[in-house]
């Protein structure tokens, strides 16, 4: 998984690699893109690093 992130006009700008989609773990959804939990960032709010969770997902 690639993700770059950015923080441009004071909005946060996030690129993730898509995968081929795969099952989640319920079954319900086919998922697309994911950090696999929590991905800290090399973007900064107020001195500190983002931290991002993401899960992008078709419905079955």
């Amino acid at each position: 998984m690639a993700m770059t992130v950015e923080i441009k006009d004071n909005k946060l700008f996030i690129e993730i690699d898509l995968e081929e989609p795969t099952p989640s773990s319920s079954g319900k959804t086919l998922v697309v893109a994911s950090t696999h939990g929590n991905t800290v960032t090399t973007a900064l709010v107020n001195g500190k690093p983002v931290v991002i969770g993401l899960n992008a997902y078709i419905k079955r």
